[in-house]
């Protein structure tokens, strides 16, 4: 086998061509493909952390709404986007367990993406209609198990569902799902005593909680919520140990190459740090936390059999 020897300078020169051109990342706008609607709380996160990173990157983040199927059109569409850095994605709970509940999402979640950072998360809040005679977590345990099956609660969206299934597995209880078409929904039907219970992120319930519409009973986060702190959380309310959350993370395609990632990661901490920002995302029940990328891997990896085993268990369906 011949082997063609390079000049000394030819070789320097194409070293010095070959040197990244990610060093000079980024050189134009980026998109932040959110795969669910404007104003849902995945797009909220986007908007929050956009400004911040376009500052220190001295690029756009452009946020581009992808909705659909549970977030898996956009995911997916992600997923095919070039490893360059031009193109990231919000991700957030519902992919994790679409990778279960969907027989074909479109796409790998733990493998067509390179996890960038963790950025927040938010709590789910455990809640009845004021007729309902409880007002602790133990009391609604034991009436759940005195009427087993006889409790309506509303659920919606893959998120609401597979947290209803975790509580009511680790209770131990049974109680009967009432399934509508989002968290509006959720929170009316609960308000009108339609249903008796619910479990509507703590965003949306803490100002019927406020109004007396609908009394709650505790938060799914392991710590109490910014939002409501004089809620206390589920965990402490008699069934410790329990956590069901709502996160929302970001990522590149598969591929991206590792300085890029890095950067990314160092701004989104940076971003995050900021007082003005953290104040933003806690207004609003959503608990920042940045990570490295290898930790939001392992923390992805233990969200897909987390949820995994809850829709097994359940028998969750796409709705």
């Amino acid at each position: 086998m011949r082997y063609t020897m390079i000049p000394a300078f030819a070789a320097a020169a194409l070293l010095g061509y070959a040197e990244p051109v990610f060093s000079q990342y980024p050189a134009r706008t980026i998109r932040l493909i959110v795969p669910f609607a404007p104003g849902s709380v995945n797009d909220l996160v986007a908007r929050l952390i956009a400004p911040p990173m376009s500052e220190a990157l001295g690029q756009q983040l452009i946020v581009d709404n992808r909705p659909g199927v549970a977030g898996n059109l956009g995911a997916e569409l992600a997923a095919r986007s070039p490893a360059d850095g031009y193109t990231l994605m919000m991700g957030n709970s519902s992919h994790a367990i679409s990778v279960t509940l969907f027989e074909k999402p479109g796409y790998d979640f733990l493998k067509d993406f390179a996890p960038v950072s963790y950025l927040a998360s938010g709590a789910y809040m455990l809640a009845v209609h004021p007729s309902l005679p409880v007002k602790s977590v133990k009391s609604l345990l034991a009436l759940a198990r005195a009427r087993p099956g006889e409790l309506n609660v509303s659920v919606g969206g893959a998120g609401v569902i597979a947290a209803t299934e975790l509580f009511k597995s680790a209770a131990g209880i049974r109680m009967t799902n009432v399934t509508y078409k989002g968290t509006p929904q959720i929170l009316t039907a609960l308000a009108s005593g339609e249903v008796s219970v619910g479990l509507p992120p703590t965003s949306a319930a803490v100002p019927q909680v406020r109004s007396g519409k609908i009394r709650a009973l505790g938060v799914t986060s392991r710590q109490r919520s910014p939002m409501a702190p004089e809620i206390p959380t589920v965990g402490e309310s008699g069934l410790p140990d329990f956590e069901a959350t709502t996160w929302y993370c970001l990522l590149a395609p598969a591929g991206t190459p590792r300085d890029v990632v890095s950067r990314l990661n160092s701004e989104a901490a940076r971003a995050l740090a900021r007082p003005d920002v953290k104040s933003r995302f806690n207004a609003t029940d959503l608990t920042t936390q940045p990570s490295t990328p290898e930790e939001l891997g392992k923390f992805l990896r233990s969200e897909v059999a987390k949820w995994g085993k809850v829709v097994k268990a359940s028998g969750m369906r796409p709705d």
